[in-house]
C-alpha cells in the first residue's frame, strides 16, 4: 500500500468496515476478463478470519466460473463524500479488500447459519428462515478470507 498513513491494520478495524459495508463486489478469475459482480453478504469473524456468506441463483455465470476456479478477491467500500483540501480535491471513504476461496454451503444447517448472518447484517436479527421457502432454490456461498487489508481518508 503505497499511503501507509491511510492503512488500517487491526483486524478488529477493518472487520468494522467490511460490517458497515452495504454491498461487496466479489472478483471472479473469467475464461478471457475477470468477472467483478456485486452481492448483499453478511459476515463473521472465527478465529480472527474473517468469514463473507452471500447468496445466489443456483445456476448461471457466477457459479461456473467459481467451480472452474474459487480463488477470489472481494472489495468493499463507504464513500462519505468528495471535499476541496488545500491541496485538491480528495475523496473521504473507507475501504477493504481481501482474498480467500469460495465454497458452496451444502448443508441444511450450513445453509441456514449463512442466511442468518446475511440477514443480521441488513437488521432483520428475527426473520424467520424455517418458513423460507426459497432455500431449495437458492445457494449460499462461504468466502473464508486468507488476507484482508483496509484503508480509508477520513476527515481530519
Amino acid at each position: 500500500m503505497r499511503r501507509k498513513e491511510r492503512e488500517v491494520k487491526d483486524i478488529a478495524e477493518i472487520f468494522d468496515i467490511l460490517k458497515r459495508c452495504d454491498t461487496i463486489r466479489i472478483g471472479i478469475q473469467g475464461s478471457k476478463y475477470p468477472y467483478v459482480v456485486p452481492v448483499s453478504f453478511g459476515a463473521e469473524l472465527l478465529n480472527q478470519k474473517p468469514i463473507i456468506y452471500f447468496h445466489c441463483a443456483r445456476e448461471g455465470m457466477k457459479i461456473d466460473l467459481l467451480a472452474a476456479n474459487p480463488h477470489v478477491c472481494v472489495e468493499g467500500d463507504i464513500f462519505l463524500k468528495t471535499e476541496k483540501t488545500k491541496h485538491g480535491i480528495t475523496t473521504r471513504f473507507e475501504s477493504v479488500i481481501g482474498f480467500g476461496e469460495c465454497h458452496v454451503v451444502s448443508d441444511i444447517e450450513g445453509i441456514k447459519h449463512g442466511l442468518k448472518i446475511l440477514t443480521e447484517h441488513y437488521g432483520y436479527f428475527d426473520y424467520p428462515l424455517d418458513r423460507c421457502k426459497s432455500i431449495q432454490h437458492l445457494l449460499v456461498g462461504k468466502i473464508i478470507l486468507e488476507k484482508i487489508t483496509g484503508k480509508r481518508n477520513l476527515p481530519e
